[in-house]
């Protein structure tokens, strides 16, 4: 393949990756910035389009900021801490543009300005970390001694971090992330520390087999920790060294007031299936938003940018224009943080969500701000959401539908367009897949606003907010 000397990167691409033009083809280059100059070794080569790989930096470009982290470059998980904030916005702002009009091919309204988010540090209020017995090893730690021996001998090293992208059963180390609060940081080391020390297996992801697998933290901003330590026990045993170290965490760290453990003897890390125990505490905490109290369990899912999900929602409620009469049905609603949060504004809610343990949140949520006109249901989506269903529980004015990336079945995109509200609020975590929802919509809707949010600083991710508004018969 050849090497590219002395381009010029010239906008920011995709999945925070930049490009340049070269041979008649789009070439993406990840870790750069537009304006820096470099040379580039393409590694793959397409009919249209190519990928390589930053070799050298000629000159660096005066956009570039300084990433603050000493896992950049390596960790996928901050790929835009090179390029200053304001510069994000712009990219995730042309992103969201982009999406709606190639892939949805809809008319729409000037895009709002995105709003951005108020922290761009330490914003996260969750991250889950993988152990293995398995280090990967950064192409530094090789160049730096490129004896194999050596390389073998950290390869074995265990390590608790982040996987990697193409190394599905190697863990990047991580000492520091920037992304929470710095006590994550204390307790996955001490944890990491203990396991070293007392000869805790680590999991192999191949072999299935090695005690210490999984950790999640969460925090929340009524000053709330959550640990969840996922081991996988064997047939000689394991629980006793397990409860050593669950025991170690709860002494060392008094702060965790949720702490559970579980066997997970599955091949995926996934624990919404599975039998989570409380060590110590309660199996839940609580999020503050506005004037609402939102109960957090180990399988709940909630915005992971607490601050800046109250942004979202109030762009969600205002765009949804409730004036107090309407029938307002909340697809994906999780925890029933929306559900929660638009219902004094409504007549009544509906809350559909997949996962049980969620809506028994949803409703633990209701009762706990004293909100009863709301109700919820757990289920498949394209399920519940019927035509039989929207007769027994009313007709929906308002939908407001948040679903995960994979965007709504197209069952459920069939059901809303026969259920005709009059207004549908889509927020979304993936403007591609949400384009693709809009572009069927739009049979029977124009939409009349279009808000980005940055939930996630650092990274090419952002959230979309569309109104629909029903067109006239």
């Amino acid at each position: 393949m050849p090497l590219i000397e002395g381009v010029t990167i010239e906008a920011v691409a995709a999945e925070g990756k930049c490009l340049f033009h070269w041979d008649d083809m789009v070439v993406f280059v990840p870790w750069c910035v537009p304006g820096d100059v470099c040379d580039v070794q393409i590694r793959r080569k397409k009919h249209s389009f190519a990928e390589g790989e930053v070799v050298r930096f000629v000159q660096y470009s005066k956009q570039r900021a300084t990433p603050f982290c000493q896992h950049f470059g390596v960790c996928g998980g901050c790929k835009w801490q090179n390029l200053p904030y304001e510069e994000q916005l712009k990219a995730k702002q042309q992103q969201v543009l982009d999406q709606l009009t190639r892939i949805g091919k809809i008319e729409m309204p000037p895009i709002s300005p995105i709003i951005g988010s108020v922290q761009t540090r330490e914003y996260r209020n969750k991250l889950d970390f993988g152990c293995a017995n398995k280090r990967y090893i950064t192409k530094e730690e090789m160049i730096a001694d490129p004896n194999p021996e050596a390389h073998q001998s950290l390869k074995d090293q265990p390590a608790i971090g982040f996987h990697i992208t193409g190394a599905f059963d190697k863990i990047l180390p991580i000492e520091k992330c920037w992304l929470m609060h710095p006590l994550h940081n204390e307790i996955r080391n001490a944890i990491r520390d203990y396991a070293l020390q007392h000869g805790i297996s680590f999991f192999d992801l191949r072999q299935q087999k090695g005690l210490l697998r999984d950790i999640i933290i969460r925090n929340s901003n009524s000053g709330e920790w959550m640990v969840v330590v996922q081991f996988h026990y064997d047939e000689t045993g394991g629980e006793t060294e397990a409860l050593a170290l669950m025991q170690y965490v709860a002494d060392t760290f008094p702060q965790i007031t949720s702490l559970m453990y579980v066997d997970n003897q599955k091949c995926n890390d996934t624990i919404g299936d599975q039998q989570i125990i409380t060590f110590r505490g309660t199996d839940h905490i609580f999020e503050l938003m506005a004037d609402l109290r939102f109960k957090v369990g180990p399988k709940s899912f909630y915005q992971t940018n607490t601050e800046q999900a109250l942004h979202l929602y109030e762009v969600a409620l205002r765009l949804a224009a409730l004036t107090g009469s309407e029938t307002v049905y909340d697809l994906y609603t999780g925890t029933g943080t929306i559900a929660n949060f638009v219902a004094r504004n409504a007549s009544r809610v509906v809350g559909i969500e997949y996962v049980p343990e969620a809506i028994a949140d949803a409703k633990e949520n209701s009762r706990l701000n004293g909100i009863g006109n709301t109700l919820f249901f757990a289920g498949d989506m394209k399920d519940i959401l019927t035509d039989d269903f929207i007769a027994q529980h009313g007709h929906p004015d308002v939908i407001i539908t948040d679903p995960p990336r994979a965007g709504m079945h197209p069952d459920v995109v069939k059901t809303i367009l026969r259920a005709a509200p009059t207004r549908i609020v889509y927020v979304s975590c993936n403007p591609a897949t949400q384009a693709r929802d809009l572009h069927e919509l739009q049979q029977s809707y124009r939409i009349s606003c279009v808000q980005p949010v940055d939930m996630f600083p650092h990274t090419p991710h952002v959230e979309n907010v569309v109104l629909l508004e029903k067109k006239p018969v």
